[in-house]
């Protein structure tokens, strides 16, 4: 298998390492609009060889784009039109309707498969490329039925070699869900990491004083504007849905404090604690699907 990656970045650097090492990907091809990271991918073996964006088209049997939603919207069009008549392409964007709306009508949408891998990290650039980054988490593809069958089989099989637990579901559900249990969640970081910085001239005193619950809490708040304000653009109507039934909440606990109502803030917090038995149902599911894929 010949692979193409269009952006070298966590994500695409990190599918690479994983790819190569499991044998799935003999070859690995690279593109990346910054020449820097196209030296740090070289450099640290992320991939074989780069070429320009046209060539990486038309020498791959799959091509991934890994690069910020606003990019995917922009390049996919061409790619898809640039691409030899066998080669798949697949995304790894945190959107997916608008991303699966700008190639509709084009001529090979059946060699697209829309995906979103449910992992990465606060850092960026190739340099922060790991193995086992997607090991049991989840893939979504997104309207399988727009795709063909030998397409879909290939990025299912290229996230399997991932160790991904792999989910089906509508563009629009995905990125309804997605508003809920990954974009709030940064949203929520970076105002939190505001807030403490307005408040706090004093920084050795947030240092001082910042515990693991603290540190945990804003570590979302260091990953990169570029990649999560284009998100947050594409996702306006959903994420304002998520964003208005937080803040519902935020008042309402704040209304309860502030009329020292323990008894009710007592309950909200008893009510977020089956949060935990959730995540570990989930996390015992996902065990049991991977033991089950070996």
């Amino acid at each position: 298998m010949k692979l193409g990656i269009i952006g070298l970045g966590l994500i695409g650097g990190s599918i690479a390492l994983d790819l190569k090492r499991s044998g799935f990907a003999l070859e690995v091809f690279g593109f990346d609009s910054q020449k820097d990271h196209i030296n740090d991918a070289l450099r640290l073996g992320l991939i074989d060889e780069a070429l320009s964006l046209r060539s990486i088209c038309q020498r791959v049997d799959l091509l991934v784009l890994a690069v910020p939603v606003d990019v995917i919207v922009k390049l996919l069009p061409q790619v898809m039109t640039d691409i030899e008549e066998n080669c798949t392409v697949t995304d790894v964007g945190s959107t997916k309707f608008k991303i699966i709306d700008c190639i509709k009508d084009h001529k090979n949408r059946k060699n697209y498969v829309a995906a979103h891998p449910m992992a990465g990290t606060e850092f960026s650039g190739p340099t922060a490329a790991h193995r086992g980054l997607f090991y049991s988490k989840a893939l979504v593809i997104c309207n399988e039925e727009d795709s063909g069958k030998v397409h879909l089989e290939k990025v299912q099989n290229m996230f399997t070699h991932l160790g991904m637990r792999i989910l089906k579901m509508d563009a629009k559900d995905h990125d309804l869900h997605a508003a809920y249990v990954s974009h709030l969640s940064h949203i929520s970081s970076f105002i939190l990491a505001n807030t403490v910085l307005d408040k706090e001239k004093d920084h050795n005193t947030i240092f001082n004083l910042a515990s693991a619950g603290f540190e945990s809490t804003v570590r979302l708040a260091k990953s990169s504007p570029e990649m999560w304000n284009p998100i947050f653009e594409q996702n306006q109507k959903f994420i304002l849905q998520a964003l208005a039934a937080y803040i519902d909440h935020l008042n309402q606990f704040y209304e309860h404090l502030k009329n020292s109502n323990t008894i009710e803030t007592k309950n909200i917090m008893k009510k977020s604690n089956e949060i935990k038995r959730v995540l570990v149902q989930l996390q015992t599911n996902s065990l049991g699907m991977n033991s089950n894929a070996k």
